[in-house]
């Protein structure tokens, strides 16, 4: 109390630096000796929060933009309808042939960006990137038959990885192989039976896959 009455009989000036003097000695009941900077830090956070919102949303409208033109991807499996009867044996096959052949991997389920020809089953790189593709090979044969496969994927005609089988031991086998690749744009990935190898019976068990990781320009939008 002694305090307190000496406060309200001083005469100088206030010592209160930025602070509401007059509301904190006279007017208690009235308002917060603190208000003004409370109001100031309002407005301040209010400030900044709507440049923070404009910020955010100018750059999210950049990440659609950019998204938006790399919208690449491709899912495909070979129609089971291009096997045909071994003879001698009732297994329905793709192969064997006197050469290497492009895998027509014709029943497409996804193709962003329209990269991949199913009639050829190529995937042609609309822009220089970085790839990911993945093969799922699948065979399967008579009991004390041979598996005999060779699937090799290929990039400008150069094989990058393959999946083989070679034995007598199994009556089927599955297996696959996920490969990163730098591609320039028009660069070509497709998948080949290697001669002589064959891939028999549930040829849709196999699987030809790819995605775009990203573009080394930042941007895919020409189209091929």
């Amino acid at each position: 109390e002694y305090f307190f009455s000496d406060a309200l009989q001083w005469k100088g000036p206030l010592p209160c630096d930025k602070w509401d003097c007059n509301c904190t000695f006279n007017r208690q009941r009235g308002c917060c000796c603190g208000a003004n900077d409370f109001y100031q830090v309002e407005e301040d956070t209010f400030i900044r929060i709507k440049y923070l919102w404009h910020d955010i949303s100018t750059l999210n409208e950049r990440v659609q933009a950019l998204t938006a033109g790399v919208k690449v991807a491709f899912k495909a499996t070979i129609d089971p309808n291009i096997a045909v009867a071994i003879p001698g044996s009732t297994d329905h096959c793709f192969g064997p042939f006197n050469t290497n052949v492009p895998i027509p991997y014709a029943t497409v389920t996804l193709n962003d960006g329209m990269g991949y020809n199913p009639s050829l089953g190529v995937f042609t790189a609309p822009c220089a990137g970085v790839y990911v593709f993945s093969i799922t090979v699948y065979s399967s044969v008579e009991e004390n038959k041979r598996l005999y496969h060779k699937v090799q994927l290929m990039l400008n005609a150069n094989p990058t990885a393959s999946v083989w089988e070679n034995n007598r031991e199994d009556g089927e086998d599955s297996a696959t192989q996920v490969v990163v690749l730098e591609l320039q744009r028009g660069d070509q990935v497709y998948v080949e039976l290697v001669s002589g190898r064959k891939l028999c019976k549930y040829l849709d068990y196999n699987i030809f896959t790819g995605y775009i990781l990203y573009p080394f320009d930042g941007l895919c939008t020409e189209e091929v």
